[in-house]
C-alpha cells in the first residue's frame, strides 16, 4: 500500500460509541461457542447498541472460526461498512494472524476509521491496525469469552471499564506492584506477548521506541516468557522504549522474577499487575491512545481527548 502511515505519524482515535450505533460482531480467530456468544452480545445490546453478526461468526473449521477467506470477508466487511461504528471480535485463540496478508488494506483505509474491540489473539489485528490504518484500537474483554458472556452475567469491573473506554474514555488501572519507579508519558502500544514475538520478521514487527510497551499473556511457563522477551530484545523491539505497563499473567507461574531481569534493566518506569489482558477483571485500554505510567499511584492512564459521555 502506498504511502501507508507508520506508528511514528500518530494514529488516528476513531469516534466514541452511541446508543442505537451499530457494532459488528465478527470472529477472526477461534470458534465461538453459541451460548456464550449470545449472552455477550445481550450484553452489548444491553448497552444500547445494535448488534449484527458476521455471515460466518458460527463456523467452524478445527482450532479456526471458518476457512480463512470466510474470516477475513467479515472482518473487511464490516470495517468497510459506513453503517458500522464499531467492530467486535468475538473471542480470541488462534488465526487472526493468518488474516493479514488477506485483507485488502487500501479498501480498508479508505473507510471511516471505527472502533477495533479485542484481546489476546487479536494482537495481531491491533499492531496491523496501528501500522496500515493509523487507527488506535481497543484491548478488551470480548462477548465470546466468560468475562462478558459467562452464565452469571458479566463480571461488572470488566463491563464498566469497557462501557468507559467505548464511550467516555479510558478509565485509570492500577497496578499491584512497581519494577522501576518513574513516570512516563507515551503512546500505549503492544498486547500479547506471544502474539508480539510471533510478529518478529514480518512487516508487523513491534517497535516501540517512543512508546508504552503493555505486554500480558496466559498459560505460558516463565521460561517461554524469558524466551519471547529476549527475541523481542535482541530484535530492537525495546530499543528507545519510554515504559513498560505489565497485565496478566494467568496460568504462567511466577513470571515476575523473569519479567523483573530481562526488563528492569531498560532503565525506564516499569508497571506491573494491571488485570488487564486475561482472567477477571479484564479491563479496557486503548492501544494507540496516549499513556500515563505513575509508579507513585501505580496506575496507568489512557488520554485519548476529551469524549463526552454518551451512555
Amino acid at each position: 500500500m502506498s504511502g501507508e502511515p507508520t506508528m511514528d505519524e500518530g494514529l488516528r482515535t476513531p469516534r466514541s460509541l452511541k446508543p442505537g450505533d451499530r457494532v459488528a460482531v465478527v470472529a477472526p480467530s477461534g470458534p465461538v461457542e453459541p451460548d456464550t456468544l449470545e449472552r455477550g452480545v445481550a450484553v452489548l445490546t444491553g448497552m444500547g447498541l445494535e448488534v449484527s453478526l458476521g455471515a460466518h461468526v458460527m463456523r467452524r473449521e478445527g482450532y479456526l472460526a471458518g476457512f480463512d477467506a470466510e474470516r477475513a470477508a467479515d472482518l473487511a466487511g464490516a470495517w468497510c461498512d459506513p453503517s458500522v461504528a464499531a467492530v467486535v471480535c468475538a473471542r480470541g485463540g488462534y488465526g487472526a494472524s493468518r488474516l493479514l496478508g488477506l485483507l485488502d488494506w487500501d479498501a480498508m483505509a479508505a473507510a471511516e476509521p471505527k472502533i477495533l474491540l479485542g484481546s489476546s489473539d487479536i494482537t495481531a489485528l491491533h499492531q496491523a491496525f496501528a501500522l496500515r490504518l493509523g487507527v488506535a484500537s481497543c484491548f478488551g474483554p470480548m462477548p465470546g469469552n466468560d468475562v462478558l458472556g459467562g452464565a452469571g452475567g458479566p463480571e461488572p469491573r470488566s463491563l464498566a471499564s469497557l462501557r468507559a473506554a467505548l464511550t467516555a474514555g479510558p478509565e485509570p488501572v492500577t497496578g499491584d506492584r512497581v519494577l522501576v519507579p518513574g513516570r512516563a508519558r507515551a503512546p500505549l502500544t503492544g498486547g500479547n506477548l506471544s502474539l508480539l514475538a510471533a510478529l518478529c520478521g514480518t512487516p508487523y514487527a513491534p517497535r516501540f521506541a517512543g512508546r508504552i510497551a503493555f505486554l500480558e499473556d496466559v498459560g505460558e511457563q516463565p521460561y517461554r516468557i524469558d524466551r519471547m522477551l529476549t527475541q523481542l530484545l535482541q530484535a530492537g523491539a525495546f530499543d528507545g522504549v519510554a515504559g513498560v505497563a505489565l497485565g496478566s499473567w494467568v496460568d504462567c507461574g511466577d513470571p515476575m522474577p523473569v519479567l523483573a531481569d530481562r526488563l528492569v534493566p531498560l532503565g525506564v518506569p516499569v508497571l506491573a499487575g494491571l488485570p488487564v489482558g486475561h482472567g477477571s477483571p479484564q479491563q479496557s485500554v486503548w492501544l494507540g491512545g496516549l499513556g500515563v505510567i505513575d509508579t507513585e499511584s501505580c496506575s496507568l492512564t489512557g488520554l485519548l481527548g476529551d469524549r463526552e459521555k454518551t451512555m
